[in-house]
């Protein structure tokens, strides 16, 4: 990895996680929701995980794209467990890419102190 791409995985992985993290909370406050009030917790979701989404997406051009292809895939797979009316499924889905972008987050770190920049 590049000194530049480092610093780019680094800071994007630290903005995703802080992201993936604020959804995985707000998941479990969903799952304990009454039935009747799921659809307003979704409305806060559906446009977060959209968002986090298209940052993973932009992580991607931006840093080498291997990097972020784990994360992208339980990613989507968490969007296609809302889409499909499961969101309460989601969750480990997230989790997944929580530890995805934390091992970005290490590599970068670790080739940054590497090159003596950190």
């Amino acid at each position: 990895m590049e000194t530049k791409e480092a610093i780019l995985a680094f800071s994007q992985s630290e903005k995703a996680k802080a992201s993936l993290l604020m959804i995985s909370q707000l998941l479990e406050i969903y799952n304990g929701l009454p039935d009747h009030e799921r659809h307003a917790g979704e409305r806060f979701l559906r446009p977060l995980i959209a968002m986090t989404a298209n940052e993973i997406h932009l992580s991607k051009k931006m840093t080498p794209s291997d990097l972020w292809a784990p994360v992208d895939k339980s990613l989507n797979t968490a969007l296609v467990m809302m889409n499909s009316g499961v969101l309460a499924e989601a969750t480990y889905h997230v989790v997944q890419a929580i530890s995805a972008v934390t091992t970005i987050g290490q590599r970068a770190m670790q080739d940054l102190i590497n090159r003596k920049l950190l």
